[in-house]
C-alpha cells in the first residue's frame, strides 16, 4: 500500500521527533515508533514534465528550468544529486501514477502557494515511490534569463521545490515582516527558507552555504563525511531541554551561517556540514516566520525565551564532531 502526503512552499509539514537527531529539518514518514527520512536511494531521479505551458512558459522551456534545478542541487563535488527528464506527459501532477511529475496546475485555493510538492510513499517500508511538483498558474511566471518583473522565477521557484522532492524541509535562516495578510521576505540566506523573494527575483536559482550543508547532510560522498565537521550540543531553560530552537553556527572567518534545531525534548541538536574551522553558536527562537512552516500542531515548539549564545567559540575538526556548551536561555 501506498500513502500520499504533501509539502508547500508557504507551509510545509512538521519533521519528526526521533531519537536520531539530524541537521536540519527533513521530510519524514512515520513507520511504527520510528519515521523515516525520505530520501532516494537511486540517482538520477527520473521525472517527466506535463506538457501544457502557461502565458510566457512553454513546457519545453519548463523542463530547461527543471533540469537546471537538479543541476543546482548536484553541482557540489561533495553530493550525489541528479536528474534525468524522462519525457512529456499528459499525466498531471499531484496524481499517484508511479511518476515523478513536474507540471503547471492552477490552485485558486492556494492564494498564497506559487509551488508544491508531494510524495507517495510505500507504508510498509517508508520508501519514496514517487514526488510530483505542480507551480501554481494562477500566478504569472517567467523564464527570463534576468528575471521579469511582475512575474515570479520559474528556475527560483522550481530549485526550491527540488529541494523537498530530495527530501528537505524548510531552513529558518531569514527575516521577513508581517503586512498585507501576509509576510514579505526582507532577506534570506537559504533557498529553502519558507517563503519566496517578490516576483521579478532571481537570487533562488543559486544555493546559499546552508542549503550547501543540507544537501551534503542527505546525498553526501564518502570525501564529504571525512571533510566537513559537525557541532553537538544543548539549549535549555532552567535545566529543561528547549525544543524547537533555532540553533545557528557562524564563522566569524567566513562570515558563513548553518542553521539547525533541537529536535529532542532534552534539547539536544546537530549542526551539520560544517567546513572546519571556529563557530559562534547562537539560539533563538523560532518567531520571525509561521511555525507550521517547521513544525506540526503537535510539536511542543518553546517561543517564549531571549536569544543566547554558548559561551565559547567552539572548534570544528575535519570529519569529526565538536561538542558545544549548553547554551542557556532566559524565559520571558
Amino acid at each position: 500500500m501506498t500513502c500520499r502526503a504533501a509539502a508547500f512552499l508557504a507551509g510545509i509539514l512538521a519533521l519528526a521527533l526521533t531519537a536520531d537527531l539530524e541537521a536540519y529539518l527533513k521530510l519524514g514518514y512515520p513507520l511504527g515508533d520510528r519515521v523515516i527520512a525520505l530520501r532516494w536511494s537511486d540517482m538520477p531521479v527520473r521525472y517527466y514534465v506535463t506538457g501544457r505551458g502557461v502565458a510566457g512558459v512553454t513546457a519545453a522551456a519548463l523542463e530547461e528550468r527543471v533540469a537546471a534545478g537538479f543541476a543546482t542541487w548536484g553541482a557540489g563535488s561533495n553530493v550525489v544529486v541528479s536528474g534525468q527528464f524522462g519525457g512529456f506527459v499528459a499525466a498531471e501532477p499531484d496524481v499517484d501514477d508511479g511518476l515523478t511529475v513536474v507540471g503547471f496546475r492552477t490552485r485558486d485555493d492556494l492564494d498564497h502557494v506559487l509551488g508544491a510538492t508531494s510524495f507517495t510513499v510505500d507504508d510498509m517500508s517508508g520508501r519514496l515511490v514517487e514526488a510530483d511538483i505542480f507551480l501554481n498558474s494562477r500566478f504569472p511566471w517567467s523564464v527570463s534569463s534576468g528575471g521579469e518583473s511582475g512575474r515570479y522565477d520559474v528556475q527560483s521557484i522550481a530549485t526550491h521545490e527540488i529541494g523537498h522532492l530530495l527530501g528537505l524541509s524548510h531552513s529558518a535562516l531569514g527575516e521577513t515582516t508581517v503586512a498585507g495578510g501576509g509576510r514579505t521576505v526582507q532577506a534570506k540566506a537559504a533557498v529553502m527558507f519558507p517563503i519566496a523573494y517578490p516576483s521579478g527575483n532571481i537570487r533562488d536559482r543559486a544555493l546559499t552555504p546552508d542549503d550547501e550543508a543540507a544537501i551534503a547532510d542527505v546525498y553526501g560522498t564518502l570525501d564529504a563525511r571525512r571533510t566537513l565537521g559537525s557541532i553537538t550540543g544543548r539549549v535549555t531553560a532552567n535545566g529543561a531541554g528547549v525544543f524547537g530552537a533555532h540553533v545557528v553556527a557562524f564563522s566569524p572567518a567566513t562570515g558563513v551561517s548553518i542553521g539547525g534545531f533541537t529536535l529532542s525534548r532534552d534539547g539536544q541538536y546537530v549542526i551539520g556540514g560544517l567546513p572546519s574551522g571556529f563557530y559562534i553558536v547562537r539560539a533563538e527562537p523560532l518567531d520571525d516566520a509561521d511555525l507550521d512552516s517547521f513544525f506540526d500542531d503537535s510539536a511542543p515548539v518553546t517561543l517564549g525565551f531571549s536569544p543566547a549564545y554558548a559561551a565559547t567559540l567552539v572548534g570544528v575538526p575535519e570529519g569529526g564532531a565538536a561538542s558545544a556548551p549548553d547554551i542557556k536561555v532566559t524565559p520571558k
